[in-house]
C-alpha cells in the first residue's frame, strides 16, 4: 500500500493538470488522405499484495503498458482496418510463484511465467486486420467481417435506454467471450462475423479461433481452440419502460493435448487428453422502469452447458440475478444502488463420469471480479454496489462481494481461458472441503479528464475466509491497488 501512495504522490502533477477542451467529445481522428489513423496508449502501475504463501514474494509492484495504432478506411460497400499493438511489461516479479497448490501469487506472476520467466517483456503484433462488407443484398443492417478482430459477447446491440446500456456494458457483455481488455496484452479472434439488424432485433454469428495474448506479449499465434457463437437480441418498449432480451448458443472446442484443470485425481487427468466440446445455451433479459421516485432496473442472465469435458459428460449451469434503483435524491451525486446473486455450478463428485463445473469459456473476468482472484466457476457471489456520478466526467463505484464455493468438493478457480497452446488458462486450488472464500471490498474512481485522457484509480481488499485460509494459512487477506492513465487519439 505504501508503494501505491508513492505512485499517487508522483502522479498528482499529472492528475492536477487542467483539462483541455471538452471531455464530452470523442477523440478527433487523424486523417491521411482517405485513411483514418487512431490509437491509444495505456499505462498502469499495479500494486499486488496476494495472500501470504509459505515461500515466495506475494507483495510487489510492476508496470503494464499497451500502445495501439490503427489504420482504417470506410467505403460505401466495405470498410477495412489494420491495427498493431505493442505491449511492454516492466519490473515483473521473479519470485512470485510458490510451489504446489499456492501457485502463482497474482497476475504479475502470470505475466512472468507466460513470457519465458522474463522480468521485462515487449512485442509488436497484429491486433486486428479485417475486411468488412456492408449493405449486403441492399440491406444496410447486414454485414460480413473477415479476418482478425475483437469481439465481446453481448456487444452486438446497444440499447437506446441509458440505464440498460450501462447495465449491458458493465454486467452482461463479455461474461463468456471477450478480449480480456483489462490485461496488458488482450486477445483477438481470427474468423468471420456476420450481423443482420433491423428495428425489431439483430442476429449475430461469429466463428473464430482466439489468438494468443492476455499474459503473453507475443500475440501473433493462435491457441488451438475455436468457437461458434450465435445470438438474437430484441429490444422491447421505450420511454418509461424499456427492456431487452437476448438468446444465445455457443459451441466451444479445445483440442490441445494438455492437462485439464478440474477436481479429478491427478492420475485421472493425466489419462484424459480428449477434446473439450461444450455447448452453452441461454441468454439474458433486462428492463428499466422510470417512476416518480426514480429508475428501477432488473437483470436476469443464465446459461446451461452440455457436451463433453474430455472423457466426462459436461452438465453445468450459471445464473445471475440483479436489481438496481436510481433514486431522485441527492441530485448532484446521481446515486445508483445495485445488488445481485451469481452462481456458477461446481462438481459434486470428482470420481463419477460427469463434470459439473461451469466452464466460463473465453471471458473478460475482470469487470465481474475487479480484484481477479476468482471467476464464475464453482462460485457463489452475493453483490452489493453503490455508484455515484457527481460530475458528467467522474464516476465512483464501490462494491461488496460475499464469495463462496458452490461445491465444497470442487476447486477454487480463477482465470480467463486459453491464451497459449500449452497453458490451460484456468487455475484451480483444492481447499480441503472449505466453502467460504472471501469478503471483497473495493472502490474505483474514473475521471475523464478531457476528450483524450482518462485517469482511473482502484483499490480492493479481500478478507479471506476458510477456503483461502486452507491454501494460505499464514495470511488469508490480500489487496490490489492500481493507478491507470489512458490516452486516445
Amino acid at each position: 500500500m505504501n508503494r501505491l501512495i508513492l505512485i499517487v504522490c508522483l502522479s498528482l502533477p499529472i492528475f492536477a493538470a487542467p483539462p483541455q477542451g471538452s471531455s464530452d467529445a470523442t477523440p478527433v481522428p487523424l486523417k491521411i488522405g482517405g485513411i483514418t489513423v487512431t490509437g491509444s496508449f495505456r499505462t498502469r502501475a499495479e500494486d499486488w499484495n496476494w495472500f501470504q504463501p509459505d515461500t515466495g514474494n506475494n507483495s510487489y509492484l510492476y508496470s503494464g503498458n499497451l500502445f495501439r495504432l490503427a489504420f482504417s478506411q470506410s467505403r460505401e460497400f466495405f470498410d477495412w482496418q489494420l491495427e498493431f499493438a505493442a505491449p511492454f511489461l516492466l519490473s515483473l516479479p521473479d519470485n512470485a510463484i510458490a510451489p504446489g497448490v499456492q501457485g502463482q501469487l497474482g497476475l504479475g506472476a502470470s505475466y512472468f511465467a507466460a513470457n519465458n520467466r522474463s522480468q521485462n517483456s515487449a512485442m509488436i503484433f497484429g491486433k486486428q486486420g479485417f475486411l468488412r462488407f456492408r449493405n449486403l443484398g441492399g440491406n444496410p443492417g447486414r454485414s460480413l467481417k473477415i479476418g482478425r478482430f475483437e469481439f465481446l459477447d453481448g456487444s452486438e446491440a446497444t440499447p437506446k435506454n441509458a440505464t440498460l446500456a450501462a447495465i449491458k456494458r458493465d454486467r452482461v457483455m463479455q461474461r463468456l467471450i471477450g478480449n480480456f481488455g483489462w490485461s496488458d496484452v488482450q486477445r483477438s479472434f481470427d474468423g468471420v462475423q456476420y450481423m443482420e439488424s433491423h428495428p425489431g432485433g439483430s442476429f449475430t454469428f461469429v466463428g473464430a479461433v482466439p489468438t494468443r495474448g492476455v499474459f503473453q506479449t507475443n500475440g501473433w499465434g493462435e491457441t488451438n481452440t475455436a468457437f461458434g457463437y450465435a445470438a438474437y437480441t430484441k429490444p422491447w418498449g421505450s420511454g418509461v419502460h424499456a427492456a431487452e432480451t437476448r438468446v444465445l448458443a455457443i459451441y466451444y472446442d479445445d483440442w490441445r493435448p494438455i492437462l485439464k484443470t478440474d477436481n479429478r485425481p491427478l492420475a485421472a487427468r493425466r489419462a484424459d487428453f480428449d477434446n473439450i466440446r461444450i455447448g452453452t445455451y441461454g441468454g439474458h433479459h433486462m428492463s428499466a422502469l422510470t417512476t416518480p421516485a426514480g429508475t428501477i432496473d432488473l437483470l436476469a442472465w443464465g446459461v446451461a452447458q452440455t457436451g463433453s469435458w474430455g472423457r466426462l459428460a459436461q452438465r453445468a449451469y450459471a445464473v445471475d440475478f440483479e436489481g438496481g434503483f436510481q433514486p431522485n435524491l441527492l441530485g448532484k451525486l446521481k446515486p445508483w444502488l445495485r445488488g445481485g446473486y451469481t452462481r456458477g455450478s461446481g462438481d459434486g463428485n470428482p470420481n463419477d463420469h460427469t463434470h459439473g463445473t461451469f466452464f466460463q469459456i473465453l471471458p473478460t473476468p475482470r469487470p465481474f471480479a475487479r480484484f481477479p482472484f476468482f471467476d464464475m466457476e464453482n462460485n457463489r457471489d452475493i453483490l452489493g454496489a453503490l455508484i455515484f456520478r457527481p460530475h458528467k466526467n467522474v464516476t465512483t463505484s464501490s462494491e461488496f462481494h460475499a464469495l463462496a464455493l458452490a461445491s465444497a468438493t470442487d476447486l477454487w478457480y480463477a482465470g480467463g481461458g486459453a491464451f497459449q497452446p500449452w497453458t490451460f488458462g484456468f487455475t484451480g486450488r483444492a481447499t480441503g472441503g472449505a466453502k467460504s472464500l472471501a469478503n471483497l471490498y473495493d472502490t474505483q474512481v474514473e475521471w475523464r479528464m478531457n476528450r483524450n485522457l482518462t485517469a482511473t484509480g482502484y483499490y480492493g481488499y479481500a478478507q479471506g475466509r476458510a477456503a483461502i485460509a486452507a491454501v494460505y494459512p499464514r495470511s488469508s487477506n490480500g489487496s490490489l491497488g492500481y493507478l491507470e492513465l489512458a490516452y486516445k487519439f
